[in-house]
């Protein structure tokens, strides 16, 4: 069982870090500690190198936005759960692309990995939930989504942010034929 301070350490360390590194990826660790309040062995006790501290970082992001899709399918109907939810994953991918040179290949490949499968499950969820509801196709694949969507935190961000334009355009392809008509 981990100690209240210790969780507390590593949530401070992990907020820190993911707001450090998305502003600069070239971000020390020992600034990284010294922003969350915390010593350099507390910060190397919790995460021993910086991939290991990326990776949390990642984990825990994933993990916060998978872990929106109830609240928001209860919120919203499937198609504006799924806009409210990928514009929420386009802007984590924006940040995590921010990190550029600072993330070795090795890293970059973990960081895939760890973040495909809860990514497709959450995916998953709201297209069922608006197949079941007749507002999504029924051969919409999350697969499909996800690679469609993945050009949406390359799109350009200002003047204006294309992302919201172009997925606007990706949920109309989603939408069942009787759901378009009765727009």
């Amino acid at each position: 069982m981990v100690r209240s301070d210790a969780r507390e350490n590593r949530a401070r360390i992990l907020a820190a870090a993911r707001e450090a590194l998305a502003a600069d990826g070239s971000t020390s660790m020992n600034q990284i500690a010294q922003r969350a309040g915390v010593g350099a062995g507390t910060l190397y006790r919790n995460f021993p190198t910086r991939e290991a501290l990326v990776l949390a970082v990642n984990q825990d992001e994933v993990a916060r936005i998978t872990g929106t899709v109830p609240d928001l399918l209860a919120q919203w109907p499937p198609l504006e759960a799924l806009r409210h939810w990928t514009m929420d994953l386009v802007e984590a991918m924006r940040r995590k692309h921010g990190l550029g040179d600072a993330l070795t290949p090795a890293v970059h490949q973990a960081i895939n990995e760890q973040s495909y499968g809860p990514v497709v499950a959450a995916i998953t969820e709201l297209l069922d939930a608006g197949k079941k509801d007749g507002s999504i196709r029924a051969d919409a694949a999350p697969e499909d989504f996800l690679q469609l969507t993945g050009a949406l935190w390359r799109a350009a961000s200002s003047p204006v942010d294309r992302a919201p334009h172009m997925l606007a355009l990706i949920l109309d392809g989603l939408r069942t034929h009787r759901a378009q008509s009765a727009r």
